[in-house]
């Protein structure tokens, strides 16, 4: 497969790229977490980002023109969303599961009066949406799900907990998987609804991660009346849907990932040309540019399976689960990349962001210490060598889990 841009993916991706440097400067083309003053000011900048982009016209440009998209060819979202990854991560992280997840669901997924009512406001940035699908009892086992929706004349009422929920502390809606059915089988019991995190009865508490930032939450439900206009699908098809929302996050995930990697990736080349021991820089040392090489192999091969992945998309289908062999290549490289840049770093890897002395503003040591959820987020690394074995591979199912089950 050629992954070449054509002559014109080339020339549209030199004129984002310049709009995107343009608004940039604008923004605060340099910041990083670490540097916006609170997570209002980080949503603030990424609310104000999304919309710059829809107003240019770069916003999910493969949607279709009713629903504010541009109807162009999904290479070209492609194209934006790798660049942006690339460069300016940090402004798009809250849109991860509302472009990656949350609207791509509703598209496939939703009525048109869904698809009419949301969409347009996700792309032009009113709305940030969270995945409420973990639970205290239910987190890679997603369906063990607890949490009870009944029926009640024009609504659902709502009760239960969710728990790892990204973003929830920002959301305006959350995707929610919930338990409509009890007396049915586990799979077969579950529905999708949209919920309104503004709704009573709703509430979040952050929960604060080692890296000194509340990314992750709790959602506390409690009698929340949920209109029954926000049921996506049928009851009973809340397990299929959720399927499709984590297979549309592996198929994007990846590529993003890849990039967002790569630059951490060249911040490692830098810091080992610069960094001397005995009078000698790093990237001599045959062992580190060992390491350097194996780092580079280890994104160029997770690009290259995501846009394989994403060939199922530019054929017309939906991704498959093909998807959780880029979540391993992605969260176990991840963390072997952010342990060698630490040990590149030497003694200054115990300096964090706001030190004088720091290396690189500290983003290396912020991610070391975010790279260890990499292999529990989005599923753990156990759940999908199960995916990839019995989904992907054909084979039996674990005898250990049969039998449980």
């Amino acid at each position: 497969m050629d992954f070449r841009f054509s002559e014109e993916q080339e020339a549209f991706r030199q004129e984002f790229v310049s709009w995107l440097e343009k608004t940039l400067k604008e923004l605060r083309g340099d910041a990083t977490i670490q540097t916006f003053e609170s997570h209002k000011e980080w949503e603030a900048a990424a609310r104000d980002f999304q919309k710059r982009l829809y107003q240019a016209g770069y916003s999910a440009r493969h949607y279709p023109k009713e629903y504010g998209g541009q109807g162009r060819p999904i290479e070209e979202h492609i194209i934006v969303s790798e660049t942006i990854s690339r460069i300016c991560g940090e402004y798009f992280s809250p849109w991860g599961v509302t472009m990656g997840m949350a609207a791509p669901t509703i598209m496939t997924c939703g009525n048109e009066e869904q698809k009419k009512t949301f969409i347009p406001k996700i792309l032009d940035g009113t709305h940030i949406w969270c995945q409420g699908f973990s639970e205290p009892n239910a987190g890679s086992d997603v369906v063990n799900v607890s949490t009870r929706a009944v029926k009640q004349g024009d609504y659902y009422v709502v009760s239960g907990q969710k728990v790892w929920t990204s973003m929830a502390h920002m959301a305006d809606y959350c995707i929610l998987l919930v338990r409509t059915d009890p007396e049915a089988p586990k799979h077969k019991g579950l529905s999708y609804l949209l919920l309104d995190m503004k709704a009573p009865g709703v509430e979040v508490r952050p929960i604060k991660q080692m890296t000194g930032e509340a990314e992750f939450n709790e959602i506390f439900m409690e009698d929340v009346k949920v209109p029954a206009t926000m049921l996506v699908g049928q009851e009973g098809q809340g397990w299929m849907i959720a399927i499709t929302t984590l297979m549309f996050e592996r198929a994007m995930g990846d590529a993003n990932m890849a990039s967002r990697m790569m630059r951490a990736v060249e911040e490692m080349f830098d810091n080992a040309r610069k960094t001397r021991r005995s009078a000698v820089p790093l990237i001599k040392d045959p062992r580190v540019r060992q390491q350097l090489a194996q780092a580079y192999i280890e994104i160029l091969v997770l690009k290259c399976h995501g846009y394989r992945h994403l060939s199922q998309l530019l054929g017309g289908g939906v991704p498959g689960p093909e998807g959780s062999i880029g979540k391993l290549l992605w969260s176990e490289s991840g963390q072997r990349i952010n342990e060698w840049n630490m040990e590149l770093q030497g003694p200054f890897s115990q300096i964090m962001h706001g030190s004088p002395w720091t290396i690189q503003e500290g983003r290396g040591q912020y991610g070391f210490l975010r790279s260890k959820g990499f292999t529990i987020e989005a599923g753990t690394s156990e759940i999908q060598r199960n995916i990839i074995g019995e989904r992907v591979l054909g084979l039996p199912k674990d005898a250990s889990r049969v039998k449980r089950n």
